[in-house]
C-alpha cells in the first residue's frame, strides 16, 4: 500500500508534473493507494477547486481514520525526533502510515526522514 502525504496529492494535481506521472504508473498497475484522515484535511484547506477536489476524492478513495494507538505513536515520533513546532500533523500521517505498513510517498522527504528510524519507507523527491 502506498500512503500519500498532502504535499504529493497537490503536486500530482497539476498535470504533467513528476508526481502526476508517479501517481498514473501506480493507478495503472493497481497499486493500492490511500491518505490519512489527518493529510485529507490539510488537502482540504486548500485552496483547492470543486474540479480538484473531486479529482482528488476519486483518486484518493481511501481515506484511513486516524486512531488512539496512532496518537500515540504520533507523540512517542514527537518527543523522540526533537518536539519541532509545526512537526506534529507530520507526526501523526507518519503514525498512520507505520500502523498500515504503508511506504509514505510525499513531495516533502526531509520532513519525514526522521522517522526513517522507526520503520517508515518513503517515496519522495
Amino acid at each position: 500500500m502506498i500512503h500519500l502525504d498532502t504535499g504529493f496529492v497537490i503536486l500530482a494535481l497539476a498535470r504533467g508534473s513528476p508526481q502526476d506521472r508517479q501517481l498514473r504508473q501506480w493507478l495503472q498497475r493497481g497499486e493500492s493507494l490511500a491518505m490519512s484522515t489527518i493529510a485529507w484535511a490539510e488537502l482540504l484547506c486548500g485552496p483547492l477547486s470543486v474540479e480538484l477536489l473531486g479529482v482528488a476524492t476519486r483518486v484518493v478513495s481511501q481515506r484511513v481514520p486516524f486512531h488512539e494507538d496512532d496518537a500515540q505513536l504520533s507523540a512517542q515520533l514527537f518527543n523522540e525526533s526533537g518536539r519541532r513546532r509545526g512537526s506534529l500533523v507530520d507526526c501523526m500521517i507518519a503514525a498512520t502510515a507505520l500502523r498500515l505498513g504503508a511506504t509514505l510517498a510525499t513531495a516533502n522527504i526531509a520532513d519525514f526522514r526522521r522517522f526513517k528510524s522507526a520503520g517508515l519507507a518513503l517515496i519522495g523527491d
